[in-house]
């Protein structure tokens, strides 16, 4: 199966191994926090078979402890792909508007290309709300993530009328580090309450259709029958998957139609790629994520 992807990518992008070893040496992928490295090796390894046979070069995977190591690789030249947040985007988009493209964007079964930030708490321990959530500690992830902490500073405040800081609504504000350290913080006890992010669609038992909380469902991680929903966001535009601007056009193209025929080929790799159900990925410009560009602006301004 594999190579049949890789021969009908190549043969479609009109370049060849050889060629794009003449271009480059080696291709690497970064692959943003929310869940342990391992995992997110094993779920990503798929994509990389495909690319390195598609392109004749190695291909490396990098997996930084948060999501800023894959930004400073993108802006420093050390990574070649990633799928990024909307936030994690805006910030390399900020720093330098030349450092990356977004080419493709994941999209949810019925089509749309849009998931929620989603607060949640111990089904046995009584909150059902933000109202319920006064003079308790609240968990997000990481101050790069959209989900995670972005949308939630926003929108959280407009719900509760007081400010993210700790000891005015919440009893404390704590960051943990990633979604799935999130979802155990919350499982656990740790904390009273968490924000991660999913599609929203589909069931809440089996964590949604995709995102995180279904990313810790199949691993035996959680069971969503012990967790309740207490809030959810707006919905907010899925990253983008964004290559190395700098990259020759061969080589992105090749990669870029590789992903475009993934979920076709190889629905089980896409399935752990996009980090559970998914239609496929579809082209995207910078236009899709204007907003939360100008969001993370304001708050890097402030």
């Amino acid at each position: 199966m594999r190579k049949t992807l890789a021969a009908m990518v190549i043969t479609t992008a009109l370049v060849s191994p050889a060629i794009a070893q003449e271009q480059i040496t080696e291709f690497r992928i970064g692959i943003l926090g929310g869940e342990n490295a391992q995992d997110r090796l094993a779920s990503n390894q798929c994509l990389a078979d495909y690319v390195e046979e598609a392109l004749g070069v190695p291909v490396r995977m990098f997996t930084p402890a948060d999501y800023n190591g894959v930004m400073q690789g993108l802006l420093g030249g050390t990574l070649d792909l990633a799928w990024l947040g909307p936030s994690a985007y805006a910030g390399v988009f900020v720093d330098d508007p030349d450092a990356i493209e977004p080419i493709l964007v994941k999209t949810n079964l019925d089509g749309s290309f849009s998931y929620h930030s989603i607060g949640f708490a111990r089904a046995d321990s009584g909150i059902t709300s933000l109202d319920d959530m006064k003079d308790k500690v609240f968990a997000f992830g990481d101050p790069n993530s959209t989900s995670g902490f972005l949308i939630p500073s926003v929108e959280v405040p407009a719900a509760t009328g007081a400010t993210m800081e700790s000891g005015d609504y919440f009893k404390e504000v704590r960051f943990v580090g990633g979604h799935e350290q999130t979802i155990v913080a919350v499982a656990n006890g740790d904390v009273d309450a968490g924000v991660t992010w999913a599609d929203g669609q589909g069931n809440w038992e089996d964590g949604y259709n995709s995102g995180a909380l279904r990313k810790a469902a199949d691993s035996g991680l959680v069971d969503m029958n012990d967790l309740v929903e207490i809030w959810r966001s707006k919905p907010i535009a899925e990253g983008p998957i964004v290559v190395r601007q700098a990259l020759p056009d061969d080589v992105k193209k090749t990669v870029t139609d590789l992903m475009l025929n993934l979920h076709a080929t190889d629905a089980d790799c896409a399935y752990g790629v996009a980090a559970g159900e998914t239609a496929g990925f579809v082209p995207v410009t910078h236009a899709a994520y204007e907003t939360i560009v100008a969001l993370r602006q304001a708050e890097i301004n402030n």
